[in-house]
Order: C-alpha cells, then structure tokens, then sequence
C-alpha cells in the first residue's frame, strides 16, 4: 500500500514539473528579447562608405507591417543579398555582414524579422510566417531593384527561417546558412538539456511529455504548432545550393543540427564546420576564409558572373566550390 501511494506521489509530481516546465518553455519561445533600432546612424556611416544611401523600406506581410533598411553601392554589380538575423536582435546586427557585401558590390536588403526591431508581430514562430515574410521581401526587390541574381544569407534563427523559405521562394539564386536548427522541436530538446545541464537525453526521453505539452500550449495560446518549424524538411527536394556553416564549438545549437539538415538534400547542400568557432562564430574564428568561401559560393552560383582573365567581372577572384565542405 505504502509502495502504491509512493508511486502516485511521484507520477503527480512528475506530471507537475512537466507542466510547470511546458509553460516555462512555451513562454519562452514567444517572448524573446525584442532589441529596438538605436544605431541608425552608424549604419548610415556604412553604406556612405561605399557611395550608399540608407533607405528606409516596409512590407506589409501577412498580420504584421515588417520594417528593414535597404542600400545600393555605388559600383552596385547588379546582385542582391538578403541579410536574416537572429532571434533576440534586429536588423543592426547584421550591418557587418551588410558592409562586406557593399564593399562587393551588391545591393544589401536588412530587414527586422516580424516581432522583433522595429517589425510589428505579436511573437516569433521561428520560420512558420517568417519564411512567408521571406517571400515578400524578395517580391519588394523584384518589383524595385529587378536583381540579376537575389541571395540569401542568415544567422541562427535567420538561418532557420532563410531554410525554410527555399520550400516555396524557390528565385534564390543560392544561400548561405549559419547556425541554424534542424527543427524546433531538436532544438526543444536541446534546450531542456542546457537548461539541467545535461545532454539532449533529457529532453528527449525523461522529459519529453514536457516538450510535447509545451507544443500544445503554443497551439492552445498562440495558434500556432512550433514543431512544424522544420529546415531539415523544408529544403528535401529544394534546387537552391545551400551551405551552412557551423562552428564545432557552438554550445548554442550543436553542430549536428546542421549535419542533419544537409543529410535531408546533399546534392544541393555543402557544409563547412569551422574549428573552434561558437554560435554565429565563423567570421571570429577564421577571419578572411569566411569572407572567401561565402563570396565564392555566391559567385560560383551567380548568373550573371562571368571570368575575365582569372578576375570575375564583378570584382573578386572565385574559389571553387567543391573547396568549401571540410
């Protein structure tokens, strides 16, 4: 009898903690940080640089006004790069990877992802809209710029929502993925093991009825099922050439993340593991290789890119692709 009431004390305090941990984990996705625009002007600094003027653009997506800043290079070489940034940040913090790509030539749009910046949205849902607002972005710069070639370039929750458009935007001349996701519903069991301290086990089979709960508390609450955010999924069958790149000392998003989604299409995907680099760490951790082998991977896939005497007529020497995968 004792034995039996044990039993039943531990099951209620299971199915407890597994609720009490749903809702934290639930709560946690939708409400991120949400970082606002303060740099303008030092972005304003960047694109002057290179004869750029900042402009202010909008999109009106599906249930949110998405806000973003565009610049065109003076020695603009006819190509654009659409720049994603993480959860917890806005368009700021892409003006590095903003000023490479002047510096290259290309028209650069940098757009705040929807409820985060400056961008209107009650909560993220981490590519389920956002690769729908991928879609309307690359429509804006039809429409205004009629690009030869439009590219994509994203990090960590950029990265993941940039995979997941390449399902229906399909214009995408190539992308270039960082950190990113397998699915969310991975990445939920990662996140239960960071939180204990332990591996993806945790969250995987001790406490999986919490994940599974918190999924149902975003349907019930917000609408919408988390779990059917998925790059792995989303780029099987996909033509657009990807690389991802990840760091083999990301303790964020584990590098298997990205060595699971490019098992889903190797024919179309490459992955560069960098040594030594954490999350979104590349560029730290091997400087001008990063720049190179990006650079190269939009080249080598670029239609209007033409060699002339071992220099690209859009001003940079290319790597071969087959170079880039480690």
């Amino acid at each position: 009898m004792r034995a039996r009431r044990f039993i039943q004390i531990v099951v209620f305090c299971y199915a407890v903690l597994c609720a009490i941990l749903a809702i934290f984990l639930g709560e946690l996705a939708f409400r991120p940080q949400r970082v606002p625009v303060r740099e303008r002007q030092l972005a304003e600094a960047t694109a002057a640089r290179y004869g750029a003027v900042l402009r202010d653009v909008s999109v009106t997506a599906v249930g949110s006004h998405l806000q973003g800043w565009f610049a065109r290079p003076a020695n603009a070489n006819g190509d654009a790069v659409i720049l994603l940034h993480g959860v917890g940040d806005n368009r700021e913090g892409m003006m590095g990877f903003a000023e490479l790509f002047l510096s290259k030539g290309f028209t650069v749009l940098v757009p705040d992802s929807r409820a985060q910046g400056e961008s209107e949205g009650d909560f993220p849902t981490y590519g389920l809209k956002e690769s729908d607002d991928v879609h309307d972005w690359f429509d804006w710069l039809e429409m205004q710029q009629h690009p030869e070639c439009t590219f994509g370039m994203g990090e960590s929750m950029g990265a993941a929502v940039l995979l997941q458009s390449v399902e229906k935007e399909r214009r995408f001349c190539a992308v270039v993925a960082e950190s990113s996701f397998a699915s969310f519903r991975q990445i939920a069991y990662v996140r239960v093991g960071q939180l204990f301290h332990t591996g993806t086990w945790l969250g995987r089979i001790v406490l999986r009825p919490a994940v599974e709960m918190a999924f149902l508390y975003g349907r019930l609450t917000r609408g919408v099922n988390l779990a059917d955010a998925s790059p792995e999924r989303a780029v099987v069958g996909s033509r657009v050439p990807i690389l991802l790149i990840h760091g083999l000392a990301d303790d964020n998003i584990p590098p298997q993340q990205s060595e699971r989604i490019r098992a889903h299409n190797p024919a179309e995907i490459v992955l560069w593991e960098v040594p030594n680099a954490g999350h979104c760490g590349a560029v730290n951790a091997a400087g001008q290789e990063f720049d190179t082998r990006m650079l190269a991977w939009f080249t080598s896939h670029d239609r209007g890119y033409q060699l002339v005497n071992g220099i690209g007529s859009k001003g940079f020497s290319p790597v071969h692709p087959q170079v880039v995968e480690q």
